[in-house]
């Protein structure tokens, strides 16, 4: 099977409200797989908007959030996606056999002021980035 035609992988971000934690972390996969990963991101109960200093916090590296709007997690996103990542939303979260799951525990944004949040930003980096070396090599 030739690189154009293969099926990109697919990740789901899901936590409860899909407002700082997930946006993040889709953010990140978004510009740092530069197109070649699919990004998904809901909540099991969304919230009306993102978290403020979360699209602060982002803006502060150059990766605009402020667009973003939470969305309801489907049973749809999570059959269509390879990777479910969780962020603390434990038995709302939907499982299907055959797909790869994990649970990333960070700390809440909610709330907290920037400060408390890039802490929370950096730990997602780090882990984008090794999501990204597992899927794409």
């Amino acid at each position: 099977m030739s690189t154009e035609t293969a099926k990109k992988p697919s990740v789901l971000f899901v936590c409860v409200h899909n407002a700082g934690r997930s946006q993040m972390a889709a953010a990140f996969l978004t510009t740092l797989a530069k197109g070649g990963i699919e990004v998904r991101s809901a909540g099991s109960q969304p919230a009306d908007k993102v978290n403020p200093a979360a699209v602060e916090a982002m803006a502060e590296l150059g990766i605009d959030m402020s667009a973003e709007i939470p969305k309801v997690l489907t049973t749809e996103a999570v059959k269509e996606s390879d990777v479910v990542i969780t962020m603390g939303c434990g038995d709302e979260c939907q499982y299907f056999p055959g797909k790869r799951y994990e649970d990333w525990v960070l700390e809440d944004p909610a709330g907290q002021g920037v400060d408390a949040v890039r802490p929370i930003r950096d730990e997602i980096r780090t882990r984008i980035e090794g999501l990204i070396a597992s899927l794409l090599t």
